[in-house]
């Protein structure tokens, strides 16, 4: 099952499975991506918001070198930050140089907005009263644009969005030249996101989920139709969660920086009806009653339009 790919609108074929990297630890980051290449892990997602771009790079190059994969066989995700959203060239040759690749197969805006590119600090520039330096006036319709000058130079072989709403897709969508091959959302049971996921494959854009588990200390993997589908196939609710996407078509992103948990999250399986039956149950149920989770929203005082937070 972990071997599964998807077909992506620019005729590619995308993993279901992907090693995340955000927030791992940059001197643990290495090992984690040659690990997961041996587990037989085929796509690799990173973001130079996350400061450790160089970290993958070089667990790349060890796993070229041993001959673990060829570079063709991997797929590298990552991502232009919002202070480079203006200068979309230029944050994609950052992020080939910490990678130290020719080329990424995919690359995502990581939020739609433009941080102030003249700041106080690279990643996370601010205002003097705390909040985010964001300039307002600059139309996620024009990052686009910008991205969308990268593919004719082939250091990109596709390029999407990640973290946006049904409302800003089709706010979006009337003005695309090329249309995003995936765009990467929060995604798990107790935050099901029906209506982007349902609009998303009603335009041929591919959803990539992060944070499949939550996130450290959340109670998704406890839930009760979760454990009651892990116990039934004698499996860990982690399996559960990352088999989840496959069914709904999803490429998903687990990540960790330890080998035996990085290798056990490529163990799927197979979900039946009654399973999708229970976990859909669940999500309806809390959509019902507005007690869905999203654990994953960085303080920018931005409505993205997500139902749960407009």
């Amino acid at each position: 099952m972990a071997t599964k790919t998807f077909k992506l609108n620019t005729g590619a074929d995308i993993p279901a499975l992907g090693l995340g990297t955000w927030q791992g630890e940059s001197t643990l980051v290495k090992d984690a991506v040659v690990a997961a290449l041996k587990a037989g892990y085929r796509l690799i997602d990173t973001a130079y918001c996350y400061g450790n771009e160089e970290h993958v790079g070089a667990g790349l190059k060890e796993a070229f070198d041993q001959g673990i994969v060829k570079r063709e066989d991997v797929f590298v995700v990552t991502k232009l930050w919002a202070t480079y959203a203006s200068r979309a060239e230029v944050g994609l040759e950052k992020s080939l140089r910490n990678l130290g690749l020719e080329y990424v197969d995919l690359f995502l805006v990581h939020w739609p907005l433009l941080m102030n590119p003249e700041g106080n600090d690279d990643r996370f520039p601010k205002l003097p009263n705390g909040e985010r330096d964001i300039l307002r006036d600059y139309s996620h319709i024009q990052i686009w644009k910008n991205m969308e000058k990268l593919v004719e130079s082939g250091k990109t072989k596709a390029i999407g969005v990640s973290n946006y709403s049904k409302r800003y897709l089709e706010e979006l969508l009337p003005h695309a030249t090329i249309v995003p091959a995936v765009n990467q959302i929060e995604n798990h049971p107790q935050l099901p996101q029906q209506e982007i996921v349902d609009f998303c494959k009603e335009k041929g854009i591919h959803i990539m989920a992060y944070s499949p588990f939550g996130s450290t200390g959340s109670p998704v993997t406890s839930a009760e139709p979760v454990v009651k589908v892990a116990e039934k196939h004698g499996v860990k609710p982690t399996t559960v969660l990352l088999s989840y996407h496959l069914y709904r078509g999803s490429t998903v992103l687990p990540k960790s920086t330890n080998p035996d948990r990085i290798e056990a999250n490529a163990k799927l399986i197979e979900l039946d009806a009654e399973d999708q039956k229970l976990l859909n149950d669940y999500s309806e149920q809390l959509v019902k009653e507005g007690k869905v989770q999203r654990y994953i929203y960085p303080p920018f005082g931005v409505d993205f339009g997500f139902p749960d937070k407009s």
